[in-house]
């Protein structure tokens, strides 16, 4: 179902834009549309999933919420509670950037820094909401997440004139999978082959896929941050066998030359966990699978999720590149 306002409330996100891209419709020889999260009030898709939990959380007397994250979850929760009044505490990783922490106090959100990676700050959330009428917001694993996510496959549907060959989507922890998943379902478009990208070091959807079973990676060791959940959702490994999701994975070198591509073609700045996603489509990984028997050639279009870009300024990507040795 798509996520409904609650006591006639209005959504937190809004319909973002769907654009063609030329120069991506150019590079992979198909139409290609980018659903822009980006634009999103807090810079990401996440802020569908997030404000649908957190509207709900409000309505059943929540006192206080408490959200782990690396950046996006965490900046869609501290705007929500921002405007429904609700205090909330924000535990990041200290992976997480200090303009991040710096955006999330700006909201009024109380930040906790506790451990390296996404785990660990969760650990310490689930510590927090033992603490009476405090609630967990959880940034992946919530059907109210996936709920609020599935509306924008149905703006997809509102949009475009004929449905997509296929849609191009970055996972982490697996919620906007999950919540794409529970919309091509309402839509009547659940035969549309779904192309799951990670990268190398963050790639927890395809370790499980590959063995068959939740994997827990032993560390988080790409730059795609906000791709960092050690194990993916119960639920996208569930979506990846109900439905045709691909699985692809690239080196984060390939994500970051995507992000500059796609600032030079589209003159938007996007996280490297968006350019996983964008590298599929630059590196020719399409084409691939259409040799491969694994996509229908020719394509006459797909949907590229442009999930986000609110952890990312001009500064870090250049840091980025002289990581990888891309200067």
């Amino acid at each position: 179902m798509a996520a409904q306002p609650s006591r006639g409330q209005k959504p937190f996100h809004i319909v973002s834009p769907t654009l063609e891209s030329l120069p991506l419709s150019k590079v992979t020889g198909t139409k290609v549309y980018m659903k822009l999260e980006n634009v999103q009030p807090t810079g990401s898709f996440k802020i569908r999933g997030i404000g649908h939990l957190c509207q709900e959380a409000a309505k059943q007397g929540c006192s206080h919420f408490v959200c782990a994250s690396g950046g996006n979850a965490g900046l869609a929760a501290a705007y929500v509670a921002q405007k429904l009044g609700v205090p909330v505490t924000v535990v990041v990783p200290s992976s997480t950037g200090p303009g991040t922490v710096r955006r999330l106090q700006e909201m009024g959100a109380e930040v906790e820094v506790s451990g390296q990676v996404w785990d660990d700050a969760n650990r310490r959330a689930l510590e927090l909401v033992e603490t009476k009428g405090w609630v967990s917001i959880h940034p992946f694993d919530h059907p109210l997440v996936w709920q609020g996510h599935s509306s924008l496959v149905q703006e997809l549907k509102d949009s475009l004139e004929t449905k997509p060959d296929a849609i191009v989507l970055a996972v982490g922890g697996g919620g906007l999978l999950a919540g794409v998943v529970a919309g091509l379902r309402r839509v009547g478009w659940q035969d549309i082959p779904i192309i799951a990208a990670e990268t190398w070091g963050a790639h927890s959807l395809h370790a499980a896929l590959e063995a068959g079973r939740l994997i827990t990676l032993p560390d988080i060791t790409s730059v795609a941050k906000c791709l960092g959940a050690k194990t993916v959702a119960a639920r996208a490994l569930e979506c990846a066998r109900e439905c045709q999701v691909i699985s692809q994975v690239v080196e984060d070198a390939d994500a970051v030359r995507a992000v500059e591509q796609f600032l030079e073609d589209e003159r938007m700045l996007v996280q490297p966990a968006c350019g996983a996603a964008l590298a599929l489509l630059y590196t020719g990984r399409l084409q691939r699978l259409q040799r491969e028997g694994r996509l229908r050639a020719p394509l006459a279009s797909v949907v590229v999720v442009v999930c986000g870009g609110s952890s990312i300024h001009p500064a870090q990507l250049r840091a980025l590149k002289g990581q990888l040795g891309l200067e």
